[in-house]
């Protein structure tokens, strides 16, 4: 099963809260039928615990380990907010929704981290012009 499909991945002109960013990631990871409604609040209590900023522009909300309950399967979501988002003091252009069955979380954010530790990825992902493009520079996290 892909953790990741086209219609999980979300080009956006302009910027908006953590807060708005946090809910659209749940609403398309609730679409994708991978968690409930609820999901969103463990990704909240994971925020006030550590911040999810990775650096390079990059957000990677996921809920906190009492959130299993709320997740039905794993899949990602992945906004990109040309207006960027203030992440508590930091400016993420790329936020990337996960949830993960068991220990597959894991293995999605080393992935996730890979593709956004080089530079030139990150340059390839900010400039795609569509959510088809965007989709075919992630696709890899599906293998």
């Amino acid at each position: 099963m892909s953790v990741l499909t086209l219609d999980q991945v979300r080009i956006h002109a302009g910027s908006s809260t953590r807060d708005a960013a946090l809910q659209e990631a749940t609403d398309i990871l609730v679409a994708a039928g991978a968690v409930t409604p609820a999901y969103v609040d463990a990704m909240r209590q994971r925020e006030e615990t550590v911040s999810t900023y990775m650096g390079n522009g990059l957000a990677i909300p996921h809920g906190t380990n009492d959130a299993k309950d709320a997740i039905l399967g794993s899949a990602l979501s992945v906004v990109r907010y040309d207006g960027g988002v203030d992440w508590d003091g930091e400016p993420a252009t790329f936020v990337v929704g996960i949830a993960g069955r068991g220990d597959e979380h894991l293995e999605i954010l080393s992935q996730i981290a890979i593709l956004f530790s080089d530079d030139d990825d990150v340059a390839k992902l900010n400039a795609a012009q569509t959510p088809d493009e965007l989709y075919a520079l992630l696709s890899a996290v599906n293998d």
